[in-house]
C-alpha cells in the first residue's frame, strides 16, 4: 500500500520541479462582493485558525478588492461544507478551506453524491503533521511509557474529530501497529480535543501542533510521538513513528479549493492572491511558528495530489474497515 509519506514525498518533488510563479499575471477580473470563505471544520480547529489568519494577512495587505468572510461548516465531517460548495450559487464569490476530510468524507458518505475531482484548486498553504499529547499529570513522558500505559488499562480514553477523520486514520494505524484497544470519544474539532485534553476530560489525543499550542506553551501537555518524515523543529527530542520501525507518517493538507463551475478567470484571480500570501512574510512566518511543513503546488499539481491522495485514503480507510 503506497503510504501517506510516500504521497507527501511525492508532492513535495512536483512542488521542486514545477513551481510556478503565477502573482504578475494580469487580472481582469475580481470579486465585486464579499467572497464566502468556508471552513471545513468547526471554530478553534486547526483549518479554522489558518483560513482567520489568512483573511487577516490579506485584509492587512489589502490584497483584495473584497473582503474574505469566515464561514465555519464543520457539520458531517466537513459533509456540510462540501455540500455547500457543490450547490454554490455563485461559484466565484466562495472558496473552501479544506484539510483531508476532503478526501475522506466523500468515500464514507458516498450518499453526498460528491466528486472532489470536480472542485476548482486553488492552493496548497501546506502540510501539517500530526503529534501523539498526554496531559502532564498523567507522569507519561515517553510513547514506550505510554504504549505499557495503555495495555495495561482496562480503559484508555482518547477524542477526536470522529470517526474517518485525520487523527481516527492515525489512531487506528497505532492500534494496529502496535497491539492496543482505545475508546475513541468524537468531537466537533480539534480545538476541543485538544481542550479537554488539557482539562483532563481525556487521557491522549492525535493533534496538529497548532491547535495543542498554547497548551503545550502552558506546560499542559506533553509530546511523545510524531507522525512526521522527519523529527520537528518544534519538538527535537520527540521521536517520529518511523524511528520506531513503521513506515508510517500523516500530514494534513492546508488547502484552498474552490467551487465547481468556477470560472477561469475567478480561479486565476484567487490562485495568484494565495500565492502572494503564501509567499508573505507573515504566512512563511505563520508556518514555522506553527510547525507546519512548505508546500506549495500549482493548479496541475493539486488535481494530481488530490488523485493520489484519494487513492491512498481509500486504502487507510479500508485498512480501518471503514
Amino acid at each position: 500500500m503506497a503510504t501517506t509519506s510516500t504521497i507527501f514525498k511525492r508532492a513535495v518533488g512536483a512542488a521542486a520541479l514545477g513551481l510556478m510563479t503565477m502573482a504578475g499575471t494580469a487580472q481582469a477580473w475580481e470579486p465585486n462582493k464579499p467572497i464566502d470563505f468556508v471552513i471545513m471544520a468547526g471554530a478553534g480547529g486547526g483549518a479554522d485558525q489558518i483560513a482567520r489568519f489568512v483573511q487577516s494577512v490579506a485584509e492587512k495587505n489589502d490584497l483584495t478588492v473584497r473582503p474574505l468572510v469566515p464561514n465555519n461548516k464543520g457539520g458531517g465531517s466537513g459533509a456540510e461544507a462540501l455540500i455547500a460548495l457543490n450547490g454554490a450559487s455563485d461559484p466565484d464569490h466562495t472558496l473552501l478551506v479544506t484539510l483531508n476530510s476532503f478526501f475522506t468524507t466523500p468515500m464514507r458518505q458516498e450518499n453526498l453524491g460528491i466528486d472532489v475531482m470536480t472542485f476548482t484548486p486553488v492552493a496548497m498553504m501546506g502540510v501539517d503533521p500530526f503529534v501523539l499529547w498526554v496531559h502532564k499529570d498523567s507522569g507519561i513522558t515517553s510513547f514506550e511509557q505510554w504504549l505499557e500505559t495503555v495495555k495495561s488499562a482496562d480503559e484508555y480514553i482518547m477524542g477526536g474529530t470522529g470517526t474517518g477523520q485525520e487523527d481516527s486514520i492515525v489512531i487506528a494505524f497505532m492500534e494496529s501497529a502496535f497491539d492496543i484497544d482505545v475508546k475513541y470519544i468524537p468531537y466537533k474539532g480539534g480545538g476541543d480535543v485538544a481542550k479537554d485534553l488539557a482539562g483532563q476530560q481525556i487521557m491522549a489525543t492525535v493533534n496538529n501542533p497548532a491547535e495543542t499550542k498554547g497548551f503545550y506553551a502552558n506546560g499542559d501537555v506533553v509530546p511523545l510521538l510524531s507522525f512526521s518524515d522527519e523529527r520537528m523543529p518544534a519538538f527535537p527530542d520527540v521521536p517520529t513513528v518511523k524511528e520506531l520501525g513503521h513506515d508510517f507518517s500523516y500530514y494534513n493538507q492546508r488547502a484552498v479549493v474552490g467551487a465547481p463551475g468556477m470560472t477561469d478567470e475567478a480561479a486565476e484571480y484567487y490562485q495568484n492572491l494565495f500565492k502572494t500570501i503564501y509567499e508573505s512574510e507573515e504566512w512563511q512566518g505563520y508556518m514555522e511558528s506553527e510547525s507546519l511543513s512548505p508546500l506549495w503546488l500549482d493548479a496541475g499539481e493539486q488535481k494530481a495530489y488530490w488523485e493520489t491522495q484519494i487513492a491512498n485514503h481509500k486504502d487507510l480507510l479500508a485498512a480501518m474497515g471503514e
